[in-house]
């Protein structure tokens, strides 16, 4: 399959702007250029749309809900208001609570301390560590070969567990190769078990509308600074009952009802878990992320599905490279890929983008170590990292063609500038690159 024929959408498609997108970086072998963010699946840029909300709400900055001040009124309106705009994003059902947090991370830890003692839990050994670790009493199943053998083993899993309570975690799209789980499937596998889910929807959130109650999904945990609003604030969003039952996940004010002599008592409700003053600015940020998804997403998807078939075709073409994939090159996915290179030192390479041509990627293992080793290992690889390109909002059908161009040299010619580990990092040697004035 050849890139030439595959066409990008042109400007008349509506996707959201995002800061930063005419940033420029210096380059090691001199001059600047344009830097190519292909590292979204780490961390989004902010959306503009995010960057305007926070900027009006600042002048209005106060505590929330316990102050009398009209700032504070604002911030505690602004506050509230944004659980139902979660709500909506995730397609969640009436009666779900919407608890904010820090990040997925901080979401699936809370739950993990929340499930009643005794509980089951099941997981795939493919998911991301924040996914992977939190939990007590875990049964790990191994990588599937498709769709159907994770409905298969799963079902399997879960029919070996002792009676009591379950829970099965989910994956939306693995954060390695993009693939999108079959998550409604795994779902009714669950529930006719007897078993809950919670679905780690870190990755799928900035790329597919998500829709809980259709899903039949219990609990979905995400993260602002993967949906292009990076100012600390997540939300861990489900079924109540076992949230008001459980300890709070933190001791503190706002959490509490009455504190006396004698006793605590606790408040029911997402505040329950939301001991300290708020995120007030983070949790602005991401409900103003998900009301502009909520209105964009033909664009959204159309804009990544031209530029990830864009950069597919161009990676075939290249000597040595091998995706990483689990249930197949065919399989649907969001704009994720990872790879290797024969004979290439992934951190080498990811070092030589980001020094000569101002593309920034990753390389690693991406916080998946049992997953991404089993991927290496089908894909008949010897390397023990991978190299990872994540598309989003401000990626350009040039950014792509820089990233091939690079490749084809860096496999064909090897990099210009000479590198040294440090660290265990690769770096230029002697990098005269100018870092921004605010950092000197």
């Amino acid at each position: 399959m050849s890139s030439a024929v595959i066409d990008v959408p042109s400007q008349s498609v509506a996707v959201p702007g995002v800061v930063g997108a005419g940033l420029r970086v210096p380059l090691v072998t001199g001059g600047t250029t344009s830097y190519a963010n292909l590292d979204h699946a780490a961390s989004a840029p902010c959306l503009s749309a995010v960057r305007d909300a926070v900027d009006e709400l600042l002048p209005y900055y106060a505590s929330v809900h316990r102050g009398a001040g009209f700032a504070s009124q604002v911030c505690t309106r602004v506050y509230e208001d944004a659980r139902q705009v979660l709500l909506d994003f995730a397609g969640g059902r009436q009666g779900d609570e919407v608890v904010f947090t820090r990040n997925t991370t901080d979401a699936l830890n809370l739950l993990a301390s929340a499930v009643p003692r005794g509980t089951s839990v099941v997981v795939f050994d493919t998911v991301h560590h924040a996914a992977l670790l939190p939990w007590r009493n875990v049964r790990r199943i191994a990588a599937p070969e498709s769709p159907a053998d994770a409905v298969a083993a799963l079902d399997a899993a879960l029919a070996e567990c002792p009676e009591g309570p379950r829970l099965v975690v989910l994956t939306g799209a693995c954060n390695v190769t993009g693939e999108v789980w079959p998550v409604a499937e795994l779902a009714r596998v669950a529930r006719s078990r007897g078993a809950r889910t919670v679905l780690d929807a870190a990755q799928l959130a900035p790329h597919r509308p998500i829709r809980l109650a259709q899903l039949d999904v219990d609990y979905l945990a995400l993260s602002g600074h993967k949906l292009y609003a990076p100012f600390g604030a997540g939300a861990l969003i489900g079924r109540a009952d076992w949230l008001n039952a459980a300890e709070p996940h933190l001791a503190g004010g706002g959490a509490t009802r009455v504190v006396n002599e004698r006793a605590v008592s606790w408040t029911t409700g997402p505040e329950r878990h939301e001991a300290g003053s708020p995120n007030t600015v983070g949790v602005h940020a991401l409900a103003t992320a998900c009301r502009t998804f909520a209105t964009r997403w033909e664009g959204v998807v159309e804009h990544e599905s031209a530029l990830l078939g864009r950069l597919r075709a161009g990676l075939a073409e290249i000597p040595g490279l091998r995706e990483l994939s689990l249930f197949g090159p065919e399989h649907d996915r969001v704009g994720v890929v990872s790879f290797t290179l024969d004979g290439q030192d992934p951190g080498l390479i990811a070092a030589a983008l980001s020094a000569e041509h101002g593309i920034g990627v990753r390389d690693g293992l991406f916080c998946a170590h049992l997953g991404t080793k089993n991927l290496l290992s089908k894909a008949g690889s010897d390397s023990e990292r991978a190299l990872r390109v994540s598309l989003g909002l401000g990626t350009t059908a040039e950014h792509v063609d820089r990233l091939l161009a690079a490749l084809k040299s860096l496999v064909s010619e090897g990099p210009a500038a000479s590198y040294e580990q440090s660290n265990g990092r690769w770096e230029p040697v002697d990098d005269q690159r100018p870092l921004p004035p605010f950092l000197l």
